[in-house]
Order: structure tokens, then C-alpha cells, then sequence
């Protein structure tokens, strides 16, 4: 699609207005199946933040709806029935750990993760929102909002050097007050591919197309900023006809045999975010199942809880394997808790108060079990772990120091990363 808008602000001295400039865009030459910012804008957007050397990962996995942390990883035998619910708590292979019955395979790897019991900082919103920015929806709100990890890293790092964005969504992206230009790349039914009958040579032959018709550009953008357009716009060509990303995004590349292990449709997510941070991604995020367990909690759970079990343990498996463990984190998390008394719908409902947490990798401290809370599960006994600590240490670990970094917002005012500049110490 080439797209000529014609409009009445920011004229130029020659009487034609920036937004009457032709776009043609790398998404839409073609027929590339991208998302809503086209690759070659997110590139070129990256680079003028600058690239990082080395290349750290973060997925970011967001249980919607609220995970019911009394019934996965804190279980409480010893509640009452109204409190303790359906499940038997099994022990892993940590002594002392013991999560449900219902994932015997992460119960078999326990050294590679560490649980948080005792989350706090939560809000009663169902939204991924702060576990994207560690900030409920209203911080900042009158300038654009928090933006997102995955934003910040967009703006910090940049792109790895690969041809990958350095952020994919899966999910709502949060780009806060940093502007849409580090908004994530979100892959349009999961794949980066050529449409339309298009194929490579007649892709290479529009953008050379391109490229003449970016003269027309300079010759009304005094600016000379689209001056590097052609070359952006090759490297989002790239991407797609040979790209690691849209070989990442192909999971019919994958040994059949770990696409099975994972599980082919429960476990394809895990499966992919694995392979975008391989091609270059530095975070990745995405929406897992649904978890808003008002009504029916232990039938819902005994249908997710194997999936989950199954997807996440591949997952942490082959990170360990390929000598991933290092530099990715995992995260998972939902919005918040559930509460403690079981209700009549055999459901549990909201509960922000405690909520749990779950990382892996990182090069961290793992096999352990991060504070406690109380006999039935309604607020931390101990160790409370503040939503902002689990984001100081994603931002450790991705080598950003959050206790100078800041970023200026469009005041002009230095923000910095997150309010608590102190990763965990119990992983660190």
C-alpha cells in the first residue's frame, strides 16, 4: 500500500506540509505480514538509541486474570478446607520446596527457578500493565504513563546487532511517555512471512522502488532524518526473506520432536519466545491462558496447571541446555492473587494484598523459595517482595543499572527507572 496524506500542519517553506511527505513503509511493500509499526520504522527508531554489546534477554510471561498462587506454588495443607482448596502440595527435587501436585514436571527442576511467596505492590487491575512497568496505569499518567520493560530496553539498548527488534509483544504493549517509536513489534497471527504471491525478487524490486521514491522525500524534508530510510528499510526486508527473526517465528523449523515436548498448540508460546531471544530479541513478552478463577477454580486449574507445567519446564529446560540460563531471565506473573477463603462458586476471587512470583535464569541464585505468608495464604508473613524488586533485578540483569539510569521525560524532568533500586538480594 503507498499512502499519500495531505494535511494542514508543520508546512514547509515550499507550501507542502510534513504529512503530505509519500510513506511507504516496509510493511507495506509487498504485502508483509507486520504489525501496526512497520519493522523498518521500529529499526531505525532502535538505532538512534544505540546498540548494547552484549545481548540479555527477559520473557516476560503475564498469567491474565490473576493466578491463584495458593493452589501452584504456595500451597497450604494445613488450612482449613474453605482455605486450602483441592490440592495436594508434592515435594521437588529442593528440599523444602514443595508446589502442586499438578506440575510434577517443574517439581523435577527446582534448582532452576526461585519462588516468591510474599509479592506485594500489586494492583486490582486486570491488565498487564505493572508487570510490564512495575507501575500501576496511573503513574505519570498526565504525560503518557510508565512505559514498559520492554520499551525502556527499546530506548537504553536497542537492537542486538542480529536484525531483530529488541522488543515483541505478544500482548498490550506499554510504551508510556517514551512515544510510539519504542512501542514493541507485535508479529501479526504469530509469523513474519511474504504475502500475496510476492516473492524475494519482486520484495527487492519495490524497494528499490523505495529508494526513488525516498528522493522525492529529501527533496521536501529539509531535516535530511529520512536520509538513512533506504537502508532501514533493507534491513526490515531482511528480516523476512532471510532474517533470524522469521526463521525464529517459523516454528515448522523446529525439530518436531521438542515442538511435541513443549506441547503444539499449549506450548507454542514458550517454544517461540525461546527462539526470538536465540535470533536477537532482548524482551519478549506474551498472555498465558486465563486465570480469572471467580467460579470453577480447581476444575479450570486441573485443565491449565499440565500445560503450563508442560510449555514452562521445556522451556527452562532447553535455556539450560543451549547455555541460555545465564542471560535470559524468565519471569511469570499474574495481576494478583486470589483470596484465601474459597468461595461458594468453589472460585476465589481478587486478592492484591499477596500474589506470587516466579524467575528463572538470569545467572542467578535459584532453588529457593523467597519469603512466606501467612497460615491461609492472605498477606506475606515474612520478607515481603515489592513488585519494583522483581523489576530492579529484570533491569540488573539485562546490565542496566537502575539506581542511576533515568530517562527524560517529555517535561524535561529525569525519571528514573523504578522507586526501589534494589534487585533482590536474595538472587543477586
Amino acid at each position: 500500500m503507498l499512502e499519500v496524506r495531505f494535511g494542514t500542519r508543520s508546512r514547509l517553506c515550499n507550501g507542502v506540509s510534513r504529512r503530505s511527505v509519500l510513506r511507504l513503509g516496509a510493511a507495506s511493500l509487498g504485502g508483509l505480514a507486520l504489525g501496526n509499526l512497520s519493522l523498518a520504522g521500529l529499526l531505525r527508531a532502535e538505532a538512534a538509541a544505540g546498540t548494547g554489546s552484549s545481548h540479555k534477554a527477559v520473557i516476560n510471561i503475564h498469567l491474565g486474570g490473576g493466578p491463584s498462587h495458593q493452589d501452584m506454588f504456595d500451597l497450604k495443607p494445613d488450612a482449613p478446607r474453605e482455605f486450602r482448596g483441592e490440592f495436594n502440595p508434592i515435594q521437588t527435587n529442593v528440599p523444602g520446596i514443595e508446589i502442586c501436585e499438578h506440575m510434577p514436571l517443574l517439581a523435577q527442576m527446582a534448582d532452576k527457578y526461585a519462588v516468591i511467596r510474599s509479592l506485594v505492590g500489586m494492583f486490582d487491575d486486570h491488565s498487564n500493565f505493572h508487570t510490564q512497568t512495575g507501575f500501576g496505569r496511573n503513574d505519570l499518567r498526565n504525560i503518557g504513563g510508565r512505559p514498559s520493560i520492554g520499551s525502556v530496553v527499546s530506548r537504553l539498548q536497542g537492537p542486538t546487532g542480529s536484525g531483530a527488534p529488541a522488543y515483541i509483544a505478544y500482548n498490550e504493549g506499554h510504551e508510556g511517555y517514551l512515544g510510539p517509536v519504542h512501542k514493541p513489534y507485535q508479529p501479526q497471527g504469530g509469523d513474519l512471512r511474504l504475502v500475496g504471491g510476492m516473492d524475494e525478487a519482486r520484495l527487492n524490486s519495490r524497494t528499490n522502488l523505495l529508494a526513488s521514491l525516498d528522493k522525492i522525500r529529501r527533496n521536501v524534508d529539509a531535516s535530511h532524518k529520512m536520509e538513512a530510510l533506504d537502508s532501514f528499510t533493507q534491513r526490515a526486508v531482511g528480516v523476512v526473506t532471510s532474517g533470524q527473526v522469521a526463521d525464529a517465528l517459523d516454528l515448522n523449523k523446529e525439530d518436531p520432536a521438542v515442538r511435541e515436548r513443549y506441547g503444539k498448540n499449549e506450548g507454542r508460546m514458550f517454544l517461540t519466545a525461546r527462539r526470538l531471544v536465540e535470533a536477537g530479541v532482548r524482551v519478549v513478552t506474551f498472555n498465558w491462558g486465563g486465570w480469572d478463577t471467580h467460579g470453577d477454580n480447581f476444575n479450570q486449574l486441573r485443565r491449565q496447571l499440565p500445560n503450563l507445567d508442560r510449555g514452562l519446564s521445556s522451556l527452562l529446560q532447553d535455556l539450560s541446555d543451549r547455555g541460555l540460563d545465564k542471560d535470559v531471565t524468565v519471569v511469570m506473573w499474574g495481576e494478583f492473587g486470589r483470596t484465601p477463603r474459597v468461595n461458594s462458586g468453589a472460585g476465589r476471587d481478587h486478592w492484591s494484598r499477596v500474589a506470587m512470583g516466579f524467575l528463572a535464569g538470569g545467572g542467578m541464585r535459584l532453588g529457593q523459595a523467597i519469603g512466606s505468608s501467612s497460615a491461609n495464604a492472605e498477606e506475606p508473613k515474612d520478607r515481603p517482595v515489592h513488585l519494583q524488586e522483581v523489576f530492579a533485578t529484570l533491569y540488573h540483569n539485562l546490565g542496566i543499572d537502575v539506581a542511576t539510569t533515568q530517562l527524560i521525560d517529555p517535561a524535561g524532568r529525569p525519571q528514573y527507572l523504578t522507586e526501589i533500586r534494589k534487585p533482590i538480594r536474595e538472587l543477586i
